[in-house]
C-alpha cells in the first residue's frame, strides 16, 4: 500500500440557505469552543506517553472542509460504525435542514471543543463520554445517500446519480433485506471506540425527527503484525495490500471521483464517489480446521509474511504472465479472480477499505464475526459488480457468507463553513 495524501485543498463557500430549527438540535453555539481546544501536556515517559495519547485522544483533527470528504482515501482507522438510515424528514426543505444539521455536528465533532452551557433544569448538551471537553482523535464522518433518496418524496428523481442503484445480489450471497440499503449511510471512523460512539450518540440526538437508523454494524483495524506490514482480516491474511495509489491525482479521477458533465452524471455529484458497503460473516470455526497449504491456495498468498505464492515482497506484484496455467497461484486464487492484473481490467480496480466486526455469538452459538468491506469507486457497475462477477464460485465462497450492506454515493466535500453536504442537490 502506499502512503496517504495530504487532504484537499479547502474550497470556496458556497451560501446556505435557512436552517429548520426541529434538525438543529444543540448544532447552534457551539463554534467558540473549536479555538479554546488544546491538548494536555504529554508524560515524559514513553510508554505513559502512548497511554495518554490513547487515552486523551491524541491523534490530530482531520480537517473537515474540502473539495472531497475526508474519510475516504486515509486508510482503515482502529474503530468504525457504519449505519444506515430512512429519511423520516416531511418535504424537501425539511430534509436539507437534516442534511445542514448532519454536517453543523460533524464540523464540530471532527474538531473538538466545549460544548455550550445548558440551562436550568436542562438536559445536557454531551453525553460526556470523552469527558468535559470533546476530543478530535483523527475523528471522520462519511455521508452518503442510497438510490431510494431519488424516489417521490422529495423531488429528487432527475438528479438520481448515474449508477446508483440497489445493491445486487451475487450467487452465494445469503442477504437480509433487515440489514440492506437505506436512504442514508453514515460511516464514523476514529482512534478509539469511545470517540465514534460518542459522535454516533451526538448526531442521533440532534436529528431526531429526521432520519431513522435501519442498521447498523461496528468493525476495527488491527494493527499490522508484524509492524511494517499490512493489517489483517479474521481469516488471518492480509487485507487491502493491492489498492490504487490514493497519492495519484490521475488514479484517483479515473478510478474513484465522480467526474460530470463528461461521465453523464450530475454535475451536483463532482467530487463525490459511489460508496459500497458489504458486510460478509466468516465462518471461522470450519475456517480454522482448514490445512495452511490450502488456506494459502484459496487466498494466492502466504498467511505469515503476506508474500503472494510466487513473491519475496508483501507488495511484489505477482507474476501471472509466467504461470499462464495457475502451477504457482491457482487461476482461482481470490487475489487473482479479484485482480487479474491485465490492461482489459485494469479499469475496474477499486479502492478497498474493510474493517473486522464481532458480535458475539449467534442463534445456535457460533461465532458471528467477519468482515465489514467498504469500496469506493467512480462506476459501481464497471468496477465492484465486476470484480464480484469474477469471484462467483471461488473456492472461498464455502467459507464466508455476504449477508448485508448497500449502495451509495459519498457525497461531495463541504467547502467551507456556509457549505453543507448535498447542499447542491438539495438547492
Amino acid at each position: 500500500m502506499t502512503s496517504e495524501p495530504e487532504q484537499p485543498v479547502h474550497g470556496e463557500a458556497a451560501a446556505t440557505p435557512g436552517r429548520r430549527s426541529f434538525l438543529r438540535g444543540m448544532a447552534g453555539g457551539v463554534a467558540g469552543g473549536f479555538a479554546g481546544y488544546a491538548y494536555r501536556s504529554t508524560p515524559a515517559d514513553p510508554a505513559a506517553a502512548a497511554n495518554a495519547a490513547a487515552v486523551q485522544g491524541r491523534l490530530p483533527a482531520v480537517p473537515f472542509h474540502g473539495k472531497y470528504q475526508a474519510g475516504i482515501l486515509p486508510a482503515p482507522q482502529r474503530a468504525t460504525a457504519v449505519v444506515s438510515f430512512t429519511a423520516t424528514a416531511s418535504s424537501r426543505a425539511e430534509l436539507a435542514g437534516l442534511f445542514q444539521t448532519v454536517t453543523d455536528r460533524a464540523r464540530f465533532l471532527t474538531a473538538g471543543g466545549t460544548t455550550p452551557p445548558v440551562g436550568i433544569d436542562g438536559p445536557p448538551s454531551d453525553s460526556g463520554v470523552l469527558g468535559p471537553t470533546v476530543i478530535p482523535d483523527g475523528l471522520t464522518v462519511t455521508f452518503g445517500v442510497g438510490s431510494t433518496l431519488f424516489d417521490s418524496r422529495y423531488g429528487l428523481a432527475a438528479s438520481r446519480p448515474l449508477h446508483l442503484t440497489p445493491m445486487k445480489s451475487f450467487p452465494n450471497d445469503d442477504l437480509d433485506p433487515a440489514q440492506c440499503g437505506g436512504d442514508i449511510v453514515l460511516q464514523l471512523s476514529a482512534g478509539n471506540t469511545d470517540t465514534v460512539l460518542h459522535a454516533l450518540r451526538d448526531i442521533a440526538k440532534n436529528t431526531r425527527g429526521g432520519m431513522q437508523a435501519n442498521w447498523r454494524i461496528d468493525g476495527f483495524s488491527s494493527p499490522a503484525r508484524p509492524a511494517g506490514t499490512v493489517p489483517r482480516n479474521l481469516l488471518g491474511f492480509m487485507d487491502g495490500i493491492a489498492n490504487p495509489a490514493v497519492t495519484s491525482a490521475a488514479q484517483m479521477d479515473s478510478l474513484v471521483w465522480v467526474n460530470p458533465p463528461a461521465s453523464g452524471e450530475p454535475a451536483w455529484a463532482a467530487g463525490g464517489t459511489y460508496f459500497v458497503v458489504r458486510l460478509i460473516r466468516m465462518f471461522v470455526e470450519f475456517w480454522d480446521r482448514v490445512d495452511i497449504e490450502e488456506q494459502e491456495t484459496m487466498i494466492g498468498r502466504r498467511r505469515g509474511t503476506g508474500f503472494p505464492l510466487d513473491g519475496t515482497s508483501v507488495h511484489s506484484i505477482p507474476d501471472y504472465p509466467d504461470d499462464p496455467t495457475g502451477d504457482v497461484i491457482p487461476l482461482t486464487a481470490h487475489m487473482r479472480l479479484a485482480n487479474p492484473r491485465t490492461p482489459e481490467t485494469a479499469s475496474s480496480v477499486i479502492l478497498r477499505r474493510a474493517y473486522n466486526y464481532n458480535r458475539g455469538l449467534d442463534a445456535v452459538g457460533d461465532l458471528d464475526m467477519g468482515l465489514v468491506f467498504t469500496c469506493f469507486q467512480q462506476d459501481i457497475k464497471r468496477q465492484f459488480e465486476t470484480v464480484q462477477t469474477r469471484l462467483i464460485g471461488e473456492p472461498l465462497v464455502d467459507y464466508i457468507s455476504p449477508f448485508g450492506g448497500g449502495y451509495f454515493l459519498a457525497l461531495p466535500g463541504v467547502t467551507g463553513p456556509s457549505d453543507f453536504y448535498g447542499r447542491s442537490l438539495l438547492a
